[in-house]
């Protein structure tokens, strides 16, 4: 949309939950966390809608995606093994690791930019 909110453009149609959405640096792609197939994950998208692709596939919830500065990565939390925990990803799916091993709640990520 505009930044007034005119000109919205629906960009998901999936009855289950699309939140999160996170601008690629390009601004070319937009990833998210959506319920689909009973299951919260990270999808990307291209940025008009067309392209999804389930990122990660985890019975965990998969949530809040940032992008890495040069768009070839993702971070998120994810609810897996009974603690929240932030995890990185290739947005293509590939080399997902666990980031963070803590007791507490980890939250939200941010990648800080490369100037």
């Amino acid at each position: 949309m505009k930044p007034d909110g005119s000109q919205a453009v629906r960009l998901t149609e999936n009855p289950g939950e699309d939140q999160f959405p996170s601008w690629s640096p390009d601004g070319q792609r937009i990833a998210f966390s959506s319920r689909r197939l009973d299951n919260i994950d990270i999808y990307v998208m291209n940025a008009d809608g067309s392209g999804v692709m389930r990122v990660t596939e985890d019975p965990g919830v998969d949530g809040v995606p940032a992008w890495s500065p040069d768009g070839c990565y993702l971070t998120f939390y994810s609810e897996r093994e009974g603690n929240r925990e932030i995890y990185i990803v290739g947005v293509d799916g590939s080399g997902e690791r666990k980031l963070t091993n803590d007791p507490g709640v980890d939250g939200d990520s941010e990648w800080f930019p490369v100037q």
